[in-house]
């Protein structure tokens, strides 16, 4: 365990380095949206310890870190080893960066001991999982995996800036994005390391646990439209104000999904009021909704309830609803074989297996759908994450760095195999 120890210390101190890097000019908080100036330091950064561990390295036209050790073996096909370098305004430091450094890691090991591999290895830091900047996520990892919907382009941020502009002000190519996947029979898997972001390892002393599954999600935007008035002069009984009803679908969704539970999760977690004032009643309101589940089925009904609450709370406050999805993630099941193999990896490391299913979106959601995919979680400080108090602890981190290390080397041990057969 000593030697994982100290491979951590340099991972952990890596992710500060990379954590000085953010849109915050005091260095006080980190925040690294996809395209900004900071981004690009950031990655550029990386990129160069990805070229001081002797991978071949490229950067692809949505701005994705693509470090590749390739394989002798004629015909092999790719694993790919992946996380995101976006961040969340406001960030902590290892939600993404952790899976990408670590990953660096597992290849500069791989590399220096000569091991010959019957599959490349594909390390990916992806430009954007988080979704922040154009409130849609997995951009990267869409790129990669071929699901890349050109009309993204002409999507534009608050500052009208569209994602086409985005991609050239960074040194990105739009015109490469359906070249730069990676041909679906070309994959052999997908393995993310990544921070829990909640407290079920923390609570149980468990340092990591296999992913199960990543839970459904609809992204909404709701525009309520009612009339702007003096704060003075409009009873009350005669007001169309956009903010209460804000506030009143908001306390519903809230209920409904306490209500329901078994998974299901409900946030507004964006709000705009366009021409605020304190002695204005608001006229319009803009904001987001996230539903999540891991049952599709209960996903599906809980959007169209909760869209039939919201309409019913325009009608009775005499207000204009505008309800656009914006995006729809189904729910995913992970691989059943890569699970066998990293709980077996999990159970020769000391451990206890751990299935749990992920609430919070991952690039492994994209990835599934052209070839296995599966999770690893570490365990992180009582759960928090999306938050400056983000953290973890060394000795779980080198526990998880064993394990992914075995589940590599099964991974190479049954490829071999099948190899023979």
């Amino acid at each position: 365990m000593s030697d994982y120890l100290a491979r951590t210390t340099h991972i952990l101190r890596r992710i500060d380095e990379l954590a000085a890097i953010s849109e915050d000019a005091t260095g006080a908080t980190v925040t690294r949206r996809f395209g900004t100036p900071a981004f690009v330091r950031g990655r550029d950064l990386v990129q160069r310890w990805f070229e001081a561990a002797g991978l071949e390295v490229r950067l692809d036209g949505i701005g994705n870190l693509r470090g590749r050790l390739a394989s002798q073996r004629p015909g092999a096909k790719t694993f790919v080893l992946a996380s995101h370098i976006d961040t969340v305004v406001n960030a902590g430091k290892y939600d993404g960066p952790l899976g990408v450094l670590m990953g660096l890691d597992l290849v500069e090991r791989i590399s220096q001991q000569g091991i010959a591999l019957p599959f490349h290895i594909e390390l990916m830091a992806f430009s954007d999982e988080e979704g922040v900047r154009f409130h849609t996520t997995y951009l990267g990892s869409k790129v990669v995996t071929g699901a890349f919907e050109p009309t993204l382009l002409q999507r534009a941020d608050a500052d009208g800036i569209t994602l086409a502009q985005a991609i050239a002000e960074m040194g990105g190519n739009a015109a490469t994005l359906a070249t730069d996947a990676l041909p679906a029979d070309e994959w052999l898997g997908y393995f993310e390391l990544h921070i829990e972001q909640g407290p079920v390892l923390w609570d149980n002393k468990v340092p990591i646990a296999l992913v199960t599954a990543i839970a459904g999600q609809q992204r909404v935007e709701l525009t309520w439209q009612g009339m702007a008035g003096h704060a003075g002069t409009v009873p009350m009984a005669m007001r169309q104000d956009a903010l209460a009803a804000t506030a009143e679908f908001v306390l519903a969704a809230e209920a409904f999904a306490l209500g329901h539970g078994r998974g299901l999760v409900a946030t507004v977690g964006q709000l705009r009021i366009p021409y605020a004032a304190s002695n204005v009643i608001p006229g319009q309101v803009v904001h987001s909704f996230d539903l999540r589940s891991p049952d599709a089925d209960q996903l599906a009904a809980a959007y169209a309830e909760l869209q039939a609450e919201a309409k019913a709370i325009a009608t009775r406050r005499g207000l204009d609803l505008d309800w656009q999805l914006v995006q729809y993630t189904a729910p995913v099941a992970c691989d059943l074989g890569l699970n066998r193999l990293l709980g077996q990896a999990i159970a020769a490391s000391g451990h206890a297996v751990v299935g749990l299913v992920s609430g919070a979106g991952h690039d492994a959601v994209p990835a599934s759908a052209v070839a296995p995919a599966t999770m690893a979680f570490i365990r992180c400080y009582k759960g928090i994450s999306h938050n400056p108090l983000e953290n973890v602890e060394a000795a779980d981190v080198a526990a998880a760095l064993e394990v992914a290390e075995r589940f590599l080397l099964e991974l190479k041990i049954k490829n071999e195999e099948l190899k023979m057969a």
